[in-house]
């Protein structure tokens, strides 16, 4: 056992911070993406894309994060003899198609909930189908989508911590080998390490508010 004082907790910790950062910038990126592809492929008008992005959506909500990340870490390699690659893209790909497959259901509803009465003036405007999507019905649904995506952002930056199980040096990581050096230490060392990933939160609370405000503005109700 070593004998370690808090002040010797935050260096270990800061090691992790980089990682942490960005697994989540890089797990946002992608969720964002997939959760927009999944949604119009929710509304698109062929069966068999309405199918596969449903079967994708129910799968991925319907299971464990954890095991679909040790999924794309050990067992797709073992099963197929198929390199996913590094510790950070098993672990990106995990995050991002999990919360890609919930917030694509943010997209479809937003879509949806834009007032019929929009649809019918852009149809008036003799618009084509891709510019009432990208000009009228969008942009609304953008606003609307914002507040969720503020919220799912901060649960993609807590789902970050779940990398440490594959041997990323994240914060939790460095958190953990600290801990087994000095069990005495464990509640003020998990206790730096909430603190290490609310102030990680902070500015993306902060977003999140800011999403609501933007959302109360410029959508047109029925």
């Amino acid at each position: 056992m070593i004998d370690i004082s808090i002040l010797d907790v935050f260096p270990v910790l800061l090691k992790g911070v980089s990682v942490t950062i960005q697994v989540l910038v890089l797990s946002a990126i992608f969720s964002y993406l997939i959760a927009f592809i999944a949604g119009f492929g929710r509304l698109s008008k062929n069966v068999l894309v309405r199918k596969f992005t449903g079967f994708y959506i129910e799968i991925f909500r319907g299971t464990s994060l954890i095991v679909q990340l040790f999924w794309f870490y050990y067992a797709i390699p073992m099963l197929f003899n198929v390199q996913v690659g590094s510790e950070l893209m098993a672990g990106v790909l995990a995050i991002s198609l999990n919360y890609g497959a919930y917030m694509s259901e943010i997209v479809r509803g937003s879509i949806i909930a834009v007032d019929k009465g929009q649809r019918e003036a852009a149809t008036a405007l003799n618009m084509t189908r891709f510019q009432q999507m990208r000009l009228v019905i969008l942009p609304q649904a953008v606003r609307m989508m914002l507040p969720e995506f503020g919220n799912y952002l901060i649960q993609i930056l807590k789902a970050t911590s779940l990398v440490s199980l594959i041997g990323m040096t994240d914060i939790l990581y460095h958190g953990n080998m600290l801990r087994s050096t000095n069990i005495a230490m464990a509640p003020t060392i998990y206790l730096l390490i909430l603190v290490f990933y609310f102030i990680l939160a902070l500015p993306l609370i902060f977003l999140t508010r800011k999403a609501e405000d933007i959302s109360k503005k410029g959508v047109a109700s029925s």
